[in-house]
């Protein structure tokens, strides 16, 4: 049964069913309800916020779990290249200069005057050629002088040669005539002396003829001095006479006339690097380049070598000669010569972007199998994009280009052939 006071809370409804209003609810009641519902409002809010933190974490660690799974089975492409065996030749470009075959500079063998000057500068002159005519007055003087001379000793000579022989016939008849004493030992004496002192006469003449005789031949050569010729085919690249100069003769200060070079041989000198000289021999094919004629090569052989390295660079002076017929090649030219030196000792070829250099020294990446390995190599020459190696790889070896440097021994790979480079 309920009182009169729970009664009174209680009013019929628009349906006819009873109940209860809200309004009717004492305030303090009311209150608590309301509470209520907040609490389980922020604990069903926290409830799902730590279920939502409970999800993501778990969401994370499940991709980091497999990222570190595909990382793990990940297998990288990478460029690979083939080694290959270097040329049976190793080409070396050096600088050089061009010189002439042989050069010559003429000076006077005669004292006198230049007559005539029939060449200059730039012209091409054969052997024998005359160059330029001495003339002087008094050698024609001294040569009549000295042949004069050398007929007057060949006249006191026969003298001398009749003296004896008629001192050597007086000795003759005289001789017996002594032994038998017929004629005084004094008498034998004086023929004796008398002739063994026409014979020494006669020897005196005829060193005085041999004398005179070299003497002529002195002045015939100045004679022969006095057209000074071309001693070889060549241009004249200098000129130091006119006509009328006078000129001296003599061995340390006459007078410097011509330059004659020789340029149908061009002569070129190179130092060849210590590196680059095992091989190199006369007879190695050589090609020279003029940067001014770039159209063109002229090609020639090594003829020369020095046996001895330069100290200072460590270079090995050597000379080849280029034939230049038709002249294209001038001495005293910039030029690039590049030698074709024979290989003495095999090596391989790789591309330098296949080198691996760290702390333990050099290395290459070999891809066999689908598995890189690490393999320590000996460097040759560097080639620039190229390396030669001595060891560490062989022939048909696939080594990967630009390996990434997470890259270990053992690590799988997916190798592809690196493609060539395209020419621009």
């Amino acid at each position: 049964m309920m009182d009169s006071e729970e009664r009174s809370l209680i009013r019929p409804s628009d349906e006819g069913h009873d109940r209860i209003d809200p309004t009717d609810i004492p305030t303090a009641e009311r209150r608590g309800y309301k509470g209520l519902s907040l609490g389980l409002g922020a604990f069903v809010l926290l409830a799902g916020a730590l279920a939502l933190g409970g999800w993501s974490a778990h969401e994370q660690q499940r991709q980091v779990a497999a990222t570190a799974e595909q990382h793990r089975d990940f297998v990288p492409n990478v460029r690979v290249a083939e080694v290959k065996a270097s040329n049976d030749t190793v080409t070396v470009s050096l600088p050089g200069t061009t010189s002439p075959y042989t050069t010559a500079n003429i000076f006077a063998r005669a004292s006198g005057y230049i007559d005539k000057r029939n060449v200059d500068i730039g012209d091409h002159v054969k052997q024998g050629q005359l160059l330029a005519e001495i003339v002087a007055p008094e050698l024609d003087h001294q040569i009549v002088q000295a042949r004069a001379t050398l007929e007057l000793d060949k006249a006191t000579l026969r003298q001398n040669q009749a003296n004896r022989d008629l001192a050597q016939i007086t000795f003759n008849r005289d001789h017996p005539l002594v032994e038998k004493g017929w004629l005084t030992q004094q008498q034998g004496s004086v023929d004796e002396q008398n002739l063994k002192a026409l014979a020494a006469a006669v020897g005196v003449a005829q060193q005085s003829i041999q004398a005179q005789e070299a003497q002529l031949k002195v002045l015939e050569q100045d004679k022969i001095y006095q057209k000074v010729v071309a001693p070889f085919d060549g241009v004249i690249t200098q000129r130091n006479i006119d006509v009328g100069t006078l000129v001296q003769a003599d061995a340390t200060s006459g007078t410097f006339m011509f330059t004659l070079m020789q340029t149908d041989v061009i002569r070129t000198q190179v130092f060849v690097p210590q590196d680059h000289v095992v091989g190199l021999q006369p007879g190695v094919e050589a090609v020279v380049k003029v940067p001014e004629i770039a159209d063109r090569t002229f090609p020639g052989k090594v003829t020369r070598l020095a046996d001895a390295l330069q100290p200072a660079t460590r270079t090995l002076l050597t000379e080849i000669d280029v034939p230049n017929p038709d002249g294209a090649l001038s001495a005293g030219e910039y030029c690039t010569v590049e030698l074709h030196i024979p290989r003495k000792e095999p090596s391989l070829l790789v591309p330098a972007e296949a080198i691996i250099f760290d702390q333990t020294g050099l290395h290459v990446a070999v891809a066999k199998d689908g598995v890189a390995h690490l393999q320590k190599v000996s460097v040759a020459r560097d080639l620039g994009t190229a390396v030669e190696l001595s060891s560490g790889v062989k022939k048909g070896d696939q080594v990967i280009l630009n390996p990434s440097v997470d890259l270990v021994d053992g690590s799988k790979v997916n190798p592809k052939p690196a493609q060539p480079a395209v020419a621009s």
